[in-house]
């Protein structure tokens, strides 16, 4: 902030002695409602539904930094820099890097036409930092472009494949290692296979909604320069995907679940079974 601007503001107002236990209370459960609507750094558990008041759920969005790479010069230092963060988590050797993946571009409202090029693309390692690369001006780099194609590093949306072939349409880039968030939720949780949003999917793990403004969603992605609400939105939709694919990653497939259990009862039909042989 400018320091003629902050020396302007006017005082803070000390509150009254006789309400300052009230306004102790107050403040503690601000803190508290505050602490569970924007805690996206720690992996979260599936809330029961009267969690939060009907009707009522906290907003997930990034609160990292973000990087915005528009120029080629900005793309390549932007991946050279993500390159650094996963090579300082091991670089893929004990195991595949997670990025957080998704494009955007601008929708075409006419009916015959064909869809324009992918203008935007984000990536997501970890909650710190989101790289935003418009594309559109900057086309896709080497360095990008090594990064997409190597299979250590994987990518992870909703409906990533869709975005796969778009940006090897696009741009003849072929993005190695995706695994799609729908298909890995219905491994994990239970009830029938359905076809998951990042929005919905989002819900049904964290109990927080995830925003998806029609102004922005549906906006120019071609503009000259990102407006702040667009970069915020692409860095959110990559963090989100990031961070399903943790909390994921931690269940264990209903497919084993069941067959252990199924296992179990075997041994108990056994045991019981040999159980009747001895008495008789």
């Amino acid at each position: 902030m400018d320091s003629t601007i902050a020396d302007q503001q006017p005082p803070k107002m000390e509150p009254a002695a006789e309400s300052s236990s009230a306004t102790a209370k107050q403040r503690k459960r601000k803190r508290k409602r505050n602490a569970i609507a924007h805690d996206t750094t720690t992996p979260l558990m599936i809330l029961p539904i009267h969690a939060y008041p009907v009707g009522w759920n906290p907003v997930i969005k990034f609160e990292g930094r973000v990087v915005y790479g528009r120029t080629v010069e900005e793309v390549e230092k932007a991946t050279a820099e993500l390159l650094g963060i996963i090579q300082s988590k091991g670089g893929g050797l004990d195991g595949p890097v997670a990025l957080g993946f998704d494009i955007e571009w601008k929708p075409t409202f006419q009916k015959g036409v064909a869809p324009r090029k992918a203008a935007v693309m984000q990536i997501c390692v970890d909650a710190s930092t989101c790289y935003v690369m418009h594309i559109i001006h900057s086309g896709i780099p080497s360095i990008l472009q090594s990064l997409l194609e190597d299979p250590k590093y994987v990518k992870v949306g909703v409906s990533i494949a869709d975005d796969v072939v778009k940006i090897l349409k696009d741009y003849e880039v072929c993005v190695n290692s995706v695994e799609d968030l729908s298909s890995i939720a219905d491994l994990k949780i239970r009830g029938d296979p359905k076809t998951w949003g990042l929005a919905s999917l989002t819900e049904r793990l964290t109990c927080k909604k995830l925003e998806k403004p029609q102004r922005i969603r549906l906006g120019n992605w071609e503009i000259e320069i990102l407006s702040t609400r667009q970069l915020q939105y692409a860095a959110t939709d990559a963090f989100v995907s990031w961070h399903l694919y943790q909390i994921l990653r931690s269940f264990p497939d209903i497919v084993n679940d069941q067959n252990m259990e199924q296992g179990f009862i075997k041994k108990k039909k056994k045991k019981l079974g040999q159980g009747e042989n001895i008495k008789a």
